[in-house]
């Protein structure tokens, strides 16, 4: 039988990192970056790259050169945010990026773009409400799986909201390639007061997202406060708890947040406590690591 393995990467150093040993496994520098976040593979040969401060980048692996790409999008780099996660799918370019909107303030946006290496010129299809001056917790992992796009917004630091179905922070959405309402969204089926686009509830920060080429399942990770970082499943119409849950974490105070888990909640695989800060994660179906 087939020993299924889950590798959990805090950052992509798989690909760009200082050298690095593990017995027979060794990590090579191939590129300098500045504060890369996201990738996406073209073909074979070639990744394209985000960068936090709103650089996108291809890097050709058989010539070890990089490109810049000019694109149109209006980022705000304040904190947490930025230029964050990429996908290349069907020729389109799909990202995730903190959008910079007035008196201060930002959305986790997601913006598409035909496939072109010199320029790329985005439209929006999602953008978070609302918007909220804060530098933290965007989330912005985006996932595409049967023609829908799966996306963690984080919470922005505002706790409560994310136990508010009717707004976009602090959960997970759904919504069709091409930006329209999937109608099978919990809103339409059972949970009319929620908002379209909103699939899954309760989380806090959650910075992986991964589809399983075990069982089509799509997981995330997501950040706890001072311990309570987890691995889970994304659920039609659940909620991780956030901030009724404290996963086994507490407050940077030290103050008590509320119960790992209870009944009513979705929860959890795996808790880490303390935390371990987990980000990005990718599930392995192969034969490399045993």
């Amino acid at each position: 039988m087939m020993i299924k393995k889950i590798l959990f990467f805090l950052y992509f150093i798989t690909i760009f990192s200082k050298t690095l040993y593990s017995n027979d496994i060794i990590l090579r520098d191939l590129a300098d970056l500045n504060e890369p976040w996201g990738l996406s593979f073209i073909d074979h040969n070639t990744i394209i790259i985000t960068e936090k401060g709103g650089n996108i980048k291809l890097f050709n692996l058989a010539k070890s050169q990089i490109s810049y790409i000019n694109h149109n999008l209006n980022i705000s780099d304040k904190g947490q945010g930025g230029l964050l996660d990429i996908i290349y799918y069907n020729n389109h370019i799909y990202v995730t990026y903190s959008e910079k909107m007035d008196k201060g303030k930002s959305s986790t946006s997601i913006a598409v773009a035909k496939y072109n290496k010199n320029n790329l010129n985005f439209i929006n299809i999602f953008r978070s409400l609302p918007p909220i001056k804060s530098g933290y917790h965007f989330g912005s992992r985006i996932i595409i799986k049967d023609n829908y796009i799966y996306s963690s917004i984080g919470e922005r630091g505002k706790k409560d909201i994310a136990q508010n179905p009717k707004l976009h922070p602090g959960s997970i959405i759904r919504i069709n390639i091409d930006g329209s309402i999937p109608i099978d969204n919990p809103k339409f089926v059972d949970k009319e007061n929620w908002a379209s686009e909103v699939y899954q509830i309760g989380v806090r920060n959650p910075q992986g997202m991964s589809l399983s080429p075990f069982n089509s399942k799509i997981y995330i990770s997501n950040h706890g406060a001072r311990g309570g970082d987890w691995f889970g499943e994304v659920t039609y119409g659940t909620n991780y708890g956030w901030p009724i849950l404290g996963w086994g974490g507490t407050n940077y105070s030290g103050t008590k947040i509320g119960p790992k888990w209870k009944k009513g909640f979705k929860k959890a695989i795996h808790y880490w406590v303390p935390s371990i800060a987990i980000s990005a994660i990718q599930i392995y179906n192969g034969k490399e690591f045993e």
